[in-house]
């Protein structure tokens, strides 16, 4: 490997101004929020066009340098903007590449740039008028929509599925060659199928390209939600953590039939109440103990919430109108004879239930990373299972996965957002970043979790930067041969980021 000429290459193609290897740089771009520590990478490259990311990878290949292109460097709880190891050359490419390349508003699409983040196609939809409104994540409100997308990130609208509402990429390979997937790939300059055709000649090559290392993506297509006239939130209180079961079981029939149209937000008490405020129980034990079921009643009833709390939204032409709606989701919830009713102006005054609101409108969030101070010390993984929408199994993963945090000394801290078959738990492992003991504990405990979970059949939808190659290891061998053997075809010298997850 010859970094250095690697890097004085790449300051005459791209320019010295957009090559950095500023100490303080360096350990920006290798922090993350993980027990393993920061991975600090060799130097910092900011491409500014899909032709010098193609140019960077042809140099990276002469040189035998390893890459990591990242965008807007926000993927908290995962890795951040953090390499799978120390050494590599990161490509942000969010800090030029940050175009709105096109919105058409007869087709509802929006192509962006790697740099593009929620908040910003959210300002431009508003600024045109408000008639669009793109699915965002519950925070941050900076994270990239490309990477999100790529990392199977969801929102909670009706176009949850940020991969699966995408049409049509900009890929570098690791040759250095460009391709367009779908109806970009026709030698055209009116590729007027381009992002509102997902299912076109010959094999389906986009999704080679998420949470993989065989190209970069420079250009993404992005479908967009008409925005409604009014939107009109509900939720519902439940008080005992067994609940679950009963909750699962009231929203599949919703979510079979379509009859509400976002995802259920099913959270937990410690979920959205880490949103708020850091945990009063850390000093009592100096983090060593979870929370005792006492001190989390106490925190329940002072922020008006349950042990679990569901949230979901219908859209309608007034908020009058959706009041037929809203009488049967009221009905069909207090059968259960445990649901306490939160009408959608209360929600407004929680701040947990606010941003939820916030999510199901399409409006980016800062609410959730209140989470990073649940304890101090700023240390947050994210463990992200999915389950059927089976309410005895849901219980049952429910029952260990808090076994699981108790026996480590941490708590137990989940949203399960839930459609008609599937929930996906997005379980919080907060810790204090600064104690080696509660690192140990943290990894221990999601180690754990891996292990339990995977023993039922049950695998993450996405995984940290630590935990990638222990999550490779446990699929089966002709599984992980057939991504290794796509990752010497499209990226034979293996400069782009090697090792991310799992795939070398």
């Amino acid at each position: 490997m010859s970094m250095d000429g690697f890097l004085n290459d790449a300051a005459d193609g791209i320019g010295a101004d957009n090559v950095n290897t500023a100490e303080e740089t360096l350990k920006r771009y290798g922090e993350n929020t993980m027990p393993g520590g920061d991975r600090r990478p060799a130097a910092v490259l900011y491409p500014g066009s899909t032709e010098d990311v193609a140019a960077l990878v042809r140099l990276a290949n002469r040189h035998s340098v390893p890459l990591f292109p990242t965008s807007t460097g926000n993927n908290m709880g995962l890795g951040t903007r953090s390499a799978p190891a120390e050494g590599m050359a990161v490509l942000d490419l969010g800090r030029r590449m940050n175009r709105i390349l096109e919105i058409d508003e007869r087709m509802g699409f929006a192509a962006v740039e790697p740099g593009v983040s929620f908040q910003m196609l959210a300002d431009e939809l508003k600024r045109r008028g408000g008639q669009w409104m793109n699915s965002t994540t519950s925070g941050p409100p900076q994270g990239g929509m490309i990477g999100n997308a790529l990392d199977k990130g969801a929102g909670y609208g009706p176009y949850f599925d940020h991969f699966g509402f995408s049409c049509g990429m900009e890929v570098v390979l690791g040759s250095g060659d460009v391709i367009r997937t779908g109806d970009g790939s026709i030698e055209s300059d009116t590729l007027v199928n381009w992002h509102v055709s997902k299912y076109s000649f010959g094999p389906i090559l986009d999704g080679l390209f998420a949470q993989s290392n065989y190209g970069i993506v420079t250009r993404l297509g992005v479908w967009l939600l008409p925005r409604p006239p009014a939107i009109r939130s509900f939720h519902f209180c439940f008080p005992d953590d067994d609940d679950l079961e009963a909750i699962v079981e009231l929203c599949r029939p919703l979510k079979m039939s379509n009859f509400v149209p976002t995802l259920f937000r099913v959270a937990n008490d410690l979920y959205l109440i880490g949103s708020e405020v850091p945990s009063p129980a850390y000093a009592e034990s100096g983090g060593r103990e979870s929370i005792s079921d006492e001190a989390r009643k106490a925190l329940q009833h002072e922020h008006g919430l349950g042990a679990w709390t569901v949230s979901g939204a219908f859209y309608g032409p007034s908020m009058d109108a959706m009041e037929p709606q809203i009488q049967r989701v009221v009905d069909h919830f207090s059968a259960a004879g445990k649901a306490t009713y939160i009408p959608h102006e209360a929600a407004l005054e929680k701040p947990a239930l606010a941003c939820a609101v916030a999510s199901f409108s399409g409006e980016p969030t800062h609410t959730e990373l209140g989470l990073l101070k649940w304890r101090p010390g700023g240390g947050n993984a994210w463990f992200t299972p999915g389950t059927p929408m089976d309410g005895a199994i849901a219980n049952e993963f429910q029952r260990l996965g808090r076994a699981i945090y108790e026996a480590n000394g941490l708590d137990y801290q989940v949203m399960n957002v839930a459609g008609p078959r599937f929930a996906r738990g997005l379980h919080v492992i907060s810790f204090n970043r600064e104690d080696a003991d509660e690192c140990a504990r943290a990894d221990a405990a999601y180690r754990g979790l891996v292990e339990a979970f995977y023993a039922r059949g049950v695998a993450v939808g996405r995984a940290p930067v630590d935990w990638q190659d222990f999550h490779m290891d446990k699929l089966m061998p002709s599984f992980r041969e057939a991504c290794a053997a796509i990752k010497r075809a499209l990226d034979p010298n293996g400069v782009i980021a090697p090792g991310r997850y799992g795939i070398y």
